[in-house]
């Protein structure tokens, strides 16, 4: 049947429509918890339950709510988003249920976590928009669901991201999968949160009872840019009030974290004097980079992350690169001499080339003979061409892309080539007795004597934010200044190095891994059997959390979500409808023990 948009009801209220009749407003309840419990799992396993989740789910990431330099843009798509999560949300039965679109306060410029708006660069504004003017009309969406204000519980607040990052492309469900920009990361949290709200609310119908704790749901915008959405609720006294504790959706597998690693997003900007290569300063610059992350990892002992989860992401270098935490899949460079190479510049060139090679593989391993868990096909296919050109040769390098956080199961293109590069610098002279003096330059732009790096350092919470600045400023510094050295220049690397820190800059921070809100994760997990016993960890990656657990240190803070870290920001980025059912279940027990309200048997 076809409905006027006025009239068209949403997807759920169609599958509940197929059920069969509710006893509406019950007398006062005496039932107990196993029952509740019982109910939660008979509304997620229901035959056309999961469908509904993944048609939502396709609705949703078929908008395109990448950051763009036009706010307008932005500001349309985040907009389809809301009007499709309201409709979704409008007919919760929960009494003085309220919807809300909570604009972005723009005073958050003054905040220490605030994230400079480099996506707005205009031709008008180099520099980028004003916050007054890249938020104006812009909003958060609130679902405020009000308690008595009884019981032992505590308030909560559930809070996922309606942006991705780039590139975008479009969603297609396939099996029980859902692909897509977006689907892992973060838009299966999204749709989580709004299942678990309805199935709430039809549970406390049927089952006679009220919510005794405030749950706050928040879908923000600007996560992957830095947090700015979130920062504009954490930082607002008035809507604290309402929570006691907060749950974040990402992609953990299921798992719930109290902690999370930290991470810091750097911009190196290389200037060297004329006649040095800033690509060819970029490879030390990168080695040293590299050592520092291996150091700060080394150093990195903490309970809650017994793995060591720092990593360091080259996500960007000139024009290739999509976003600093992406891994860079794919760039190239070109090697030309003063005269035509013949056979014996390009063997010795490409034995150059297989020697830097195998430095990387023995460092990072080597991916060609690790199959890729989507695809089944060799994490990479080959780790670079070799093109003739008329004077010289152009080199591709082929990595893996996905999120910084799987950079150790990924290839990253960009310190692969690093590699390539210093084995071709060491054997320059001998090298050039056959090609003649030979110049090196990143492909696809004429970079000249600037060239701008930028990626991530991750750490945790044995480490400080500045420290880590600090050190990887150094580390670019080193790098620069051994080139310069190599070549007999006196120059202060200082002045041939530039690097900042304007974009995300996220601290580590580790919270109680035996809480109350942990403890009911624990036993909500175990209701709905995504339960593994192992010990509570931290997250090993950084997202909003952090944001709730600096404003308000105490607070007991947790991440959780559907989907695998290694999908996201990947070109296989996917989610399985049936782990996104397995969080709506979930979260609804979570809800339900976390305020109180489910019965004490």
């Amino acid at each position: 049947m076809l409905y006027p948009a006025s009239k068209r009801p949403s997807r759920f209220n169609l599958f509940l429509n197929s059920m069969p009749a509710k006893r509406k407003n019950p007398s006062p309840p005496c039932i107990s918890a196993e029952a509740v419990q019982q109910l939660v799992l008979a509304h997620t396993r229901e035959a056309g339950f999961s469908s509904y989740l993944g048609k939502l789910l396709m609705e949703i990431c078929k908008i395109d709510t990448t950051p763009n330099p036009d706010v307008n843009v932005m500001r349309d798509a985040e907009d389809r988003c809301f009007k499709i999560l309201e409709r979704e949300l409008k007919d919760l039965t929960i009494p003085q249920t309220a919807l809300e679109r909570h604009p972005i306060n723009p005073t958050i410029q003054k905040h220490e976590n605030f994230s400079l708006l480099h996506f707005t660069k205009t031709t008008e504004r180099p520099k980028g928009l004003t916050p007054e003017k890249t938020y104006a009309g812009r909003c958060n969406l609130l679902c405020q669901l009000p308690g008595e204000g009884t019981g032992s519980g505590k308030s909560v607040a559930l809070n996922a991201h309606i942006d991705v990052v780039a590139p975008f492309f479009p969603p297609k469900l396939r099996g029980g999968t859902v692909f897509g920009r977006g689907s892992c990361d973060d838009k299966a949290s999204i749709v989580s949160i709004v299942a678990a709200l309805r199935i709430l609310s039809e549970v406390l119908c049927e089952s006679g009872l009220t919510l005794k704790r405030n749950v706050l749901a928040m879908f923000v915008i600007e996560e992957e840019t830095g947090g700015n959405g979130s920062l504009s609720l954490a930082i607002d006294r008035e809507l604290k009030k309402s929570y006691d504790s907060i749950l974040v959706g990402e992609c953990t597998d299921l798992v719930s974290h109290p902690a999370n690693r930290g991470a810091v997003w750097y911009r190196a900007e290389l200037k060297p004097p004329a006649g040095v290569s800033a690509f060819e300063m970029f490879s030390f610059v990168n080695e040293e980079m590299e050592r520092t992350g291996t150091a700060i990892r080394s150093e990195s002992r903490h309970a809650l992350f017994p793995q060591r989860p720092v990593q360091t992401c080259h996500g960007m270098i000139g024009s290739f690169g999509e976003h600093p935490s992406r891994i860079c899949g794919e760039v190239a460079f070109t090697v030309e001499f003063s005269k035509a190479p013949d056979s014996g510049t390009e063997c010795l060139m490409r034995d150059c080339l297989d020697a830097g090679l195998a430095d990387y593989v023995g460092l990072y391993g080597d991916k060609s003979k690790v199959d890729h868990p989507a695809t089944g096909k060799p994490m990479v296919a080959k780790h670079y061409d070799v093109k003739r050109q008329k004077n010289g040769f152009l080199i591709t390098v082929h990595g893996a892309t996905g999120h910084m956080g799987a950079i150790r199961e990924r290839d990253g293109a960009i310190t692969k080539m690093a590699h390539l590069v210093r084995s071709l610098i060491a054997s320059r002279k001998k090298l050039e007795s056959f090609g003649g003096k030979m110049r090196m330059e990143l492909a696809g732009a004429n970079v000249g004597r600037c060239l701008v790096l930028e990626g991530g350092q991750g750490f945790l919470p044995t480490h400080g934010i500045g420290e880590v600045m600090d050190r990887l400023r150094q580390a670019a510094e080193r790098g620069a200044g051994h080139y310069l050295s190599l070549l007999g220049k006196k120059q202060d690397p200082e002045t041939v190095v530039k690097v900042t820190y304007e974009k995300l800059h996220n601290v580590a921070f580790d919270g109680d891994p035996d809480s109350f809100t942990t403890r009911n994760a624990i036993a909500s997990a175990k209701t709905c059997g995504i339960w593994k016993d192992e010990p509570v960890l931290g997250w090993t990656v950084s997202c909003d959390s952090r944001l709730f657990a600096t404003e308000y240190p105490g607070m007991e803070v947790l991440t959780f979500g559907p989907g695998l870290l290694a999908h996201a920001h990947s070109d296989q980025e996917q989610v399985e409808v049936d782990d996104v059912r397995a969080a709506v279940e979930f979260l609804t027990l979570f809800i339900l023990r976390q305020t109180g309200t489910l019965p004490i048997d």
